[in-house]
């Protein structure tokens, strides 16, 4: 008997309920090589509450490319500050993997700001942006540090065009990305938005999802079967293992305990002063975890290994193993992906 049937008759005993239609599709996909029955079940649960990442679709028009150039000079361009210090790719550097590995960041004034810096890479897919939620998508997300005072400073959205108009091959390159149009603020930063729209990045685990049984190691799937075994996945689901929703941190226990957090977060309280809201957050992306330390909106933890323990007790009200750790970090190390070369190489006027 073939492999491949062996296989498909696997999946089929796993998924006697499911539409026959999705089992034949499944079949087909299935890889021509053996794996057991744990596994295929491992990777139908996978496809279940987890999704591959898209490839970055961005049509290829002389307008659109000039927009997208333009969003990329901008997101490395420190002109954009007060001091012309600091840029978006300071707090969220392409060359680590869209952080700068601080509990937070400092701004143009050298003052540090109150929550740690997300990463920019796959932001574009999470269904708000910034921690408590506060804009809708990332060219929203890209208007607000360039106007606050913390941060890059710039003073009122006129001088930031006054900043860029002053560059003449901004003038040029505006007219190409947005003809006839006089410059606004609005279209400046929805370039940056465009060109972060940009940064996807693919990992082994997407590999898994289609159907590559070997791009995990034996180590990384017993990880993956932990996580969700524990549930984290109640909260890590979807295309980015998180960004999809928020979620009060600490629903066992008080979070600054177990982080050891110096100042007590309300989290999305502090932006609708509703009670319930009191210490929620947006559930953060896991997607490149193991590269963006320290964790939590205040950069409080730096070790993956205790956040993971730390959330299993918090969320879950569970004590995790430390074999049972190390396992979880093992399978968050396959969500490391690649980063678009030509986003991360720095290009400056």
């Amino acid at each position: 008997m073939k492999l491949y049937f062996i296989i498909a008759t696997i999946i089929i005993s796993l998924v006697a309920c499911t539409n026959q239609e999705a089992i034949e599709q499944k079949k087909a996909e299935l890889p021509k090589y053996k794996v057991s029955k744990e596994e295929a079940k491992l990777w139908l649960q996978s496809n279940r509450l987890f999704k591959a990442l898209p490839v970055a679709d961005i049509d290829s028009t002389e307008e659109n490319t000039a927009r997208l150039k333009l969003g990329k000079l901008l997101y490395y361009d420190t002109r954009l500050s007060k001091n012309n210090n600091i840029s978006c790719n300071s707090c969220h550097n392409l060359n680590k993997f869209g952080v700068d590995n601080e509990p937070t960041s400092p701004g143009t004034d050298g003052v540090r700001g109150g929550r740690n810096s997300p990463t920019s890479l796959n932001a574009y897919l999470h269904f708000v942006q910034f921690w408590d939620g506060r804009a809708k998508d990332v060219e929203a997300q890209a208007q607000g540090p360039i106007l606050n005072p913390i941060e890059m400073g710039i003073a009122h959205k006129g001088m930031a065009i006054e900043k860029v108009s002053d560059v003449p091959y901004y003038n040029s390159l505006y007219a190409k990305a947005y003809p006839g149009e006089k410059m606004t603020y609005e279209n400046l930063t929805a370039s940056i938005g465009y060109f972060e729209r940009t940064l996807v990045t693919p990992s082994r685990f997407d590999k898994f999802l289609a159907n590559d049984f070997e791009a995990l190691t034996i180590e990384e799937k017993e990880g993956l079967k932990i996580f969700v075994e524990t549930g984290c996945q109640s909260c890590h689901m979807g295309v980015t293992l998180g960004g999809s929703m928020y979620e009060k941190f600490g629903k066992y226990d008080d979070y600054w305990k177990h982080t050891g957090s110096k100042k007590i977060d309300a989290g999305v309280y502090d932006l609708t002063k509703n009670e319930s809201d009191r210490y929620k957050f947006k559930v953060p992306s896991l997607r490149n975890v193991a590269k963006t330390q320290p964790y939590f909106h205040d950069g409080s933890v730096s070790d993956l290994k205790s956040a993971v323990k730390i959330m299993a007790k918090v969320q879950l009200n569970k004590e995790l193993s430390d074999k049972d750790a190390t396992l979880i970090v093992k399978f968050l190390e396959s969500l490391t992906g690649e980063v678009p070369k030509e986003a991360a190489k720095v290009e400056k006027i």
